[in-house]
């Protein structure tokens, strides 16, 4: 009777273990998840700030370049894209498309020494510059909340559990042509 004891008690001290283990690795995965979610609201405001920038800069461009329709056109629409999306894939497509578009807008000012001048133009730019750092900001912080959250999800033994308690893995918030949005556009005066 005595060894029975003693097997009882070693198998409820490794259920109590394996609960435990369970527990806390589920509550390590919701708080990781809790995070990713976070740093990907803060993407999306400081992309909508931009957004709401880009307009009011096109107007200021215009006033003096009307005749850059097609300019125009293609940062309205990449700046549409931004704000359409969804998924960390469909953002990073969208920043690509928005950065050339931005280029070629301030290409368009570079042309125009009075707009340069503006200051209506120049508090524009300075809040997009301002702007730009902080989706980097953003991003490197989302960008290391899903590492953090792929990492526990592949590590062994939660990789043989987790997905069926509904944890998936998240994409990087990850830009195609690096080198492109390394650092905000710059227009030299």
């Amino acid at each position: 009777m005595n060894a029975l004891v003693v097997v009882i008690i070693v198998i409820v001290a490794l259920v109590v273990i394996i609960g435990i283990y369970l527990l806390a690795t589920y509550n390590g995965l919701v708080r990781f998840n809790v995070r990713v979610d976070e740093a990907w609201s803060d993407i999306t405001v400081q992309l909508k700030r931009r957004a709401d920038l880009i307009p009011n800069l096109i107007e200021a461009v215009k006033g003096y370049a009307a005749h850059e329709s097609s300019v125009f056109e293609n940062v309205t629409a990449a700046r549409a894209a931004t704000i359409n999306a969804t998924t960390p894939a469909e953002a990073s497509a969208a920043e690509n498309q928005l950065h050339s578009a931005l280029k070629s807008l301030f290409a368009v000012s570079e042309a125009y020494p009075q707009l340069q001048a503006n200051q209506n133009f120049l508090q524009l730019q300075a809040e997009l510059v301002d702007t730009e750092d902080k989706i980097q900001a953003s991003r490197r912080f989302y960008n290391g909340g899903v590492r953090e959250l792929n990492t526990k999800i592949k590590t062994f033994p939660n990789t043989l559990f987790v997905r069926s308690l509904g944890f998936k893995e998240r994409d990087f918030f990850e830009v195609d042509d690096a080198s492109s949005v390394a650092e905000p556009p710059k227009v030299q005066f």
